[in-house]
Order: structure tokens, then sequence, then C-alpha cells
């Protein structure tokens, strides 16, 4: 299941494509360099959220050995 910031980069991503074409289209380097950047925002919101899940299972993992004893 994905947690807030992998859904919020995976709509970036999204955005920053349509930007990113609407640009090609209109020759507007403008928007298509506001696209990539879009892009790799989304990105690295996305795997943020991936860490943070692994992190927090990690963590649960630990708390579940330290009650067994």
């Amino acid at each position: 299941m994905m947690n807030k910031n992998e859904r919020n980069g995976a709509i970036d991503q999204a955005k920053g494509k349509a930007k990113q074409v609407v640009g090609v289209l209109t020759g507007d380097n403008g928007l298509q360099a506001e696209g990539r950047v879009d892009q790799n925002v989304g990105k690295v919101e996305s795997a943020l959220g991936r860490n943070s899940q692994k992190l927090g299972a990690a963590i649960s993992r630990v708390g579940a050995a330290v009650k067994k004893g």
C-alpha cells in the first residue's frame, strides 16, 4: 500500500510528465524544464515514502524482538 509521500510523488511525476509533453508540443522550454523538475521531485518524494515504510517495518521488527526478550 502506498503512503502519503509515495502517492504525492506519483502525482508529481504525472503532473511533471504532462507539463513536459505540453512544453514539447508548444515549444515552451520553460514548461519542459518545469516538468522535468516536477518529475524529479516526485521521484525523490516516492523514494522517501518507500524508505520510510522500510524503516518503520525494521523498527517494528526490532521492537517485537526486544519484547520477546
